[in-house]
């Protein structure tokens, strides 16, 4: 009987490789892929070339072939410049979920399956896919540290059905202990955070290269001027350290200061003090570019959310606006809602789906 085929991106962390050793324990026709996704300006700072040689070094010791393809046209055309577009309208993106979407999950997907006559794609993502009933879902990795799920809700059910996770029933001190114990060449590896893109680069620096800023000023709740932006591309909604306005004489009830709101017409930073403030929080949001991993899908009376990575979920109700743009209730107000990033809908540990936060709802 001939043994599925299965391409795995390899990236050279710890993760990969491990889920690499795993399928071939499964008894799966196992390959390697490595993307380059991001083309390096600065020798000083890169770490493709490391990443490159621990996968050759990981593949070697497993016996498998590695592929090797350069995705950094797509990349800087249908992620990049996305980015840099939100940035100058005032928004905060994540370009690692349009990264899994675009690249990881349409470009790698499409490569291995059509081109290399895969059976399934495999990554080093701490999720779970589960059939139930004949359809298939999208679970939160065992690890709720490491769960990747909210990084990877723009999946579709027709795609689950051809990728295999095999660390999302692993926690990560398992996943290193069985590196150690292959005496794999990364199993200490720190794991990579951040934009990849950006590395150990300063982001603001990074920023400036692509795009123009111009100071402004800062100014609280009654329009009052107490400060001066650098550039608006340089703060977020939430913000409360490096705004560059502590201690000034507005400041009588020694409460920091939080970035409540950019003005981009008017070039205008907005703060207010302390952590409780109202202008902090939001009882729900505007989501648009809404995409359910099963489909057709029957909106639930009450699912979970979340605004962000590491937040922890809370209750919400969802009402549809439109196919591609649904208003969202919190069951209590969550502060510094983001337009730009993305909010994640559960229902226990199935990750429904999500969409881009348009716009917060005030208090």
């Amino acid at each position: 009987m001939l043994k599925k085929k299965v391409i795995i991106a390899i990236s050279g962390g710890v993760d990969s490789s491990v889920s690499a050793w795993l399928l071939k324990k499964q008894n799966y026709q196992v390959e390697g892929l490595f993307m380059k996704n991001w083309e390096e300006d600065d020798n000083k700072n890169c770490s493709i070339k490391k990443d490159l040689y621990d996968a050759e070094k990981i593949c070697d010791q497993l016996d498998i072939y590695l592929h090797k393809i350069n995705f950094s046209f797509e990349y800087w055309e249908y992620v990049f410049k996305n980015f840099l577009y939100e940035y100058k309208i005032g928004n905060t993106p994540n370009p690692d979920i349009l990264c899994n979407k675009i690249i990881k999950f349409k470009y790698f997907m499409n490569f291995a399956l059509k081109n290399l006559q895969a059976d399934f794609i495999s990554t080093g993502h701490y999720v779970r896919c589960k059939k139930i009933k004949h359809q298939f879902y999208l679970l939160k990795g065992i690890d709720k540290n490491k769960d990747q799920s909210y990084f990877l809700y723009t999946i579709k059910e027709k795609q689950l059905k051809k990728i295999l996770f095999p660390i999302g029933g692993l926690n990560k001190i398992e996943v290193r202990k069985i590196a150690k114990k292959l005496n794999f060449i990364n199993a200490k590896k720190k794991d990579s955070t951040g934009i990849c893109f950006i590395g150990k680069k300063n982001f603001f620096e990074f920023l400036n290269k692509y795009l123009s800023t111009k100071s402004g000023d800062i100014v609280d709740l009654n329009g009052k001027i107490i400060g001066k932006h650098k550039g608006l591309i340089h703060y977020t909604l939430g913000q409360r350290k490096r705004i560059g306005i502590g201690g000034i004489l507005n400041n009588n009830n020694c409460k920091p200061w939080y970035v409540i709101k950019k003005d981009i017409k008017k070039n205008i930073l907005i703060v207010a003090q302390g952590k409780d403030n109202p202008n902090l929080f939001s009882i729900g949001l505007i989501a648009k570019n809404i995409s359910w991993i099963n489909y057709p899908f029957n909106l639930p009376n009450i699912c979970s959310i979340k605004t962000r990575y590491r937040q922890k979920e809370i209750y919400c109700k969802i009402k549809l606006l439109d196919n591609n743009k649904i208003q969202v209730y919190f069951n209590s107000p969550i502060s510094s809602i983001t337009p730009g990033q993305s909010a994640v809908f559960y229902s226990g540990s199935v990750c429904l789906g999500g969409g881009i936060i348009e716009k917060k709802i005030n208090i």
